[in-house]
């Protein structure tokens, strides 16, 4: 489908209901280092809570992204929202460390929302104009990260409750389930979707790893996991970090994130579309690259209120440019009938990430610090340089469709 003067409206209300939902999601994601602790979690726990949510996300979404091809778009999306909500209802009235382990187990069973929608934005656009239009969900993210930690600053307040933050999350993913049930058009045809089910035999929790082999794509879809581990290596360090160098509270962590966010949509939302038109994607994803090595790199050797700040911006902004792109390459690389599956899968694959970025850098922090922890990132982040400038870049991406 182009993406023509009928399908913008379409293509908005996509975006408002991603934002809708991920302000919920940016409300809660900064105050979890601190509403753990009060409850006897330690710098280990936290990772460990992210880890489990990464865990469950990562052996569902696959399960969403076939689920979408199977009954369209719009009611996967539907569903995820419902589970979403619940979990932050659960977690507003957790009053033990393992209820916050069962809530964000559960939210991470549901997590399928951002590959369904990537999926759905996907089918509205055209090849060309795709990582713009996946940057509209980075945007989406990115505003999300803005309100969501402002609001979530606000609403704990000097006494720091966390019981209003999070039943205001709950109530932003069922505002975003109410949005998407009135106002989105499913993307997929009822046709498209019988030939899904007519063609489909593998049991629906496997086959994953032999799908991404059959249509080439499986070391590809794996820099969503290096991208994946070093991004939520940085957003699980950045509120510790601060708090245990420069004595942060919740309050200017969400701020933090806030600015952050900002900066995130203003570059997913317009600057990215106005420089892949000029430059392209490869391009633009080796520059940004190093932008993100080198605010991790700065990380190490930080401190103080102007260089800690700085290399968290500097990273993140970088990582911010490679998303879209990651994800528009994704969309590329196979047919229609199974795009779904394919962002289900690079939805997995980067929840895989989360798992192993968090859980390495959680034991370097206990073990030994923050510079081992930030030095395994500025690793990772060399190896992720060397795969866009050496693997990739010699590759064409944006041809490849096989069918399976």
């Amino acid at each position: 489908m182009g993406e023509t003067k009928s399908n913008r409206l379409p293509i908005f209300l996509l975006f408002t209901v991603a934002l809708l939902d991920l302000i919920g999601f940016g409300i809660v994601i900064p105050i979890l280092p601190f509403l753990s602790p009060t409850l006897g979690a330690t710098k280990f726990d936290i990772a460990l809570i992210i880890v489990v949510y990464a865990i469950c996300s990562g052996l569902m979404a696959p399960f969403w992204g076939r689920l979408s091809d199977r009954i369209g778009r719009k009611s996967a999306l539907m569903i995820c929202l419902i589970g979403a909500s619940i979990s932050y209802f659960a977690l507003a009235f957790a009053s033990a460390l393992w209820m916050i382990y069962a809530a964000r187990a559960f939210a991470g069973l549901m997590a399928g929302n951002l590959p369904v929608a990537a999926a759905m934005m996907a089918d509205l656009t055209t090849l060309e104009k795709r990582a713009s239009a996946m940057g509209k969900l980075g945007a989406a993210f990115g505003l999300g990260l803005v309100i969501g930690p402002l609001l979530g600053g606000v609403l704990s307040g000097d006494s720091g409750s966390f019981v209003l933050p999070c039943l205001v999350a709950g109530g932003m993913s069922l505002l975003a389930l109410m949005a998407a049930s009135l106002f989105l058009k499913e993307t997929v045809s009822s046709d498209a979707r019988d030939q899904h089910k007519a063609n489909t035999s593998e049991s629906w929790f496997g086959g994953n790893v032999a799908f991404l082999r059959r249509t080439g794509n499986l070391a590809f879809v794996s820099q969503f996991t290096v991208h994946s581990a070093i991004v939520s290596s940085i957003t699980y360090l950045m509120p510790i970090w601060s708090a245990d160098i420069l004595g942060y509270s919740p309050k200017e962590v969400g701020l933090l994130f806030g600015v952050q966010g900002f900066v995130m949509a203003l570059i997913q939302g317009g600057l990215i579309g106005r420089l892949l038109s000029r430059f392209g994607e490869l391009a633009i994803i080796k520059s940004a690259l190093i932008f993100l090595v080198f605010g991790v790199a700065l990380a190490i050797f930080a401190s103080g209120h102007w260089l800690i700040p700085a290399s968290f911006f500097i990273s993140m902004t970088g990582a911010n440019f490679c998303f879209p792109i990651l994800n528009s390459m994704a969309s590329k690389r196979v047919t229609a009938q199974h795009r779904g599956r394919m962002m289900g899968a690079t939805g997995s694959a980067a929840a895989w990430g989360r798992v192993v970025g968090p859980l390495a850098t959680g034991v370097s922090v206990t073990l030994v610090g923050y510079s081992l922890a930030w030095g395994i990132l500025l690793l990772l982040g060399l190896y992720y340089v060397y795969w866009a400038y050496f693997i990739v870049g010699n590759a064409e991406v944006s041809d490849v469709s096989v069918d399976v």
